[in-house]
């Protein structure tokens, strides 16, 4: 999984540099989640501008990523949707648990939420 990881301003930004958020990811990137979820970040920020495709497991993910942060006190937000993964987060109804941006930069910035 080709992934990077930053902080920038005391937000942690989690870049997936793969097409596809799928079952062959969803378990790698769920331990990734783990480790970096902790009390002591506050924010994450989770850039899929290179994800092409999503299935159920990626969704899955992504929502357990959701639930780390909030268990600890955080927030996560997602920046850099592709038209086909903003389709099924909104036909999941998960733009209502995810607060969505066009970019990073506007992500920590607290930018409108233009997506929806």
């Amino acid at each position: 999984m080709k992934f990077d990881v930053q902080e920038k301003n005391g937000i942690l930004i989690f870049s997936l540099y793969e097409k596809r958020l799928d079952a062959n990811l969803a378990a790698d990137l769920k331990g990734e989640f783990l480790i970096m979820c902790t009390s002591a970040v506050k924010e994450l920020v989770i850039d899929l501008s290179s994800v092409e495709f999503c299935d159920s497991s990626g969704l899955s993910s992504l929502l357990f990523a959701e639930r780390q942060m909030r268990e600890n006190g955080g927030s996560v937000k997602l920046a850099g949707l592709t038209e086909s993964v903003a389709s099924l987060i909104k036909i999941s109804q998960l733009d209502r648990v995810f607060s969505i941006h066009p970019t990073v930069d506007e992500a920590i910035s607290g930018g409108d939420e233009a997506q929806k």
